[in-house]
C-alpha cells in the first residue's frame, strides 16, 4: 500500500488548510486510517484517526474543535480539514493506514506510511 499525502503549505495564523491522502489500492477501505505529525527537534505525534466506516474519530485535544478527519473510500482518499491554524501546528504531516478497521491512537498500530506534507503556519 503506498499512501501520497498532500495540501500542506504556508498560511498565517487562523487560516486553513485540507490535507489529503490517497492510498494505493481500495483494500485501505477495510482500515483505519489517522494522521501524525512531526516538528522540528520533536517525536512524531498522533493528530487524528478515524475508523473504516467513518463513524469513530479521534482528536488529539490541541487541535479538537479545530481539524476534521474524514474519508471517502469510494475515492481511497483520507482528509484532514484544518482550520484555525496556530503556529504550533507547525509540522510535517504524515497519513499513515493501521493494520486493522479501527481509529487508533497508538504508532505501533500502523503497518503503513505515508512520506509526509510540509504545513507551516506563521505569526
Amino acid at each position: 500500500v503506498q499512501l501520497q499525502a498532500s495540501g500542506g503549505g504556508l498560511v498565517q495564523a487562523g487560516g486553513s488548510l485540507r490535507l489529503s491522502c490517497a492510498a494505493s489500492r481500495r483494500t485501505t477501505s477495510n482500515n483505519g486510517m489517522g494522521w501524525f505529525r512531526q516538528a522540528p527537534g520533536k517525536e512524531r505525534e498522533f493528530v487524528a484517526s478515524i475508523n473504516w466506516s467513518g463513524r469513530d474519530v479521534y482528536y488529539t485535544d490541541s487541535v479538537k474543535g479545530r481539524f476534521t478527519i474524514s474519508r471517502d473510500n469510494g475515492k481511497s482518499t483520507v482528509y484532514l480539514q484544518m482550520n484555525s491554524l496556530k503556529p504550533e501546528d507547525t509540522a510535517v504531516y504524515y497519513c499513515a493506514a493501521a493494520r486493522g478497521a479501527w481509529s487508533a491512537t497508538d504508532r505501533g498500530a500502523y503497518a503503513y506510511w505515508g512520506r509526509g506534507t510540509q504545513v507551516t503556519v506563521s505569526s
